[in-house]
């Protein structure tokens, strides 16, 4: 599995259109695509402006092709263009241990 973490930081002129986004975003992300097995939104307690997302996919090839290939997605780039303050930091991580009832990943051979 893969984990994605976006780190942005939005103009706070534009919360709401922002906050209406990447919540459509979220939703259809799991909803239509099979291979994203979830997409939480979090928000800064110290700074209402700065979000971390946290993504997860069956492979990279969901998220790298499948995700990214997805209208939603496509509304939600226009949207990050009008709402973010800088650009955004994706990091990407191999997930190796899940918790709360989810399926454990599978582990590459070393």
């Amino acid at each position: 599995m893969l984990t994605v973490m976006v780190d942005l930081l939005v103009l706070p002129e534009r919360l709401d259109d922002f906050l209406d986004a990447i919540t459509r975003n979220a939703a259809a992300s799991v909803r239509d695509e099979p291979g994203c097995l979830r997409f939480d939104v979090h928000r800064s307690l110290e700074d209402p402006c700065r979000f971390l997302l946290h993504e997860v996919y069956r492979d990279r090839p969901a998220f790298e092709r499948d995700h990214r290939a997805a209208p939603h997605y496509a509304e939600w780039l226009e949207a990050a263009q009008r709402c973010l303050a800088r650009a955004r930091q994706t990091t990407l991580f191999e997930t190796v241990a899940l918790t709360g009832g989810d399926a454990a990943p599978e582990r590459s051979p070393a």
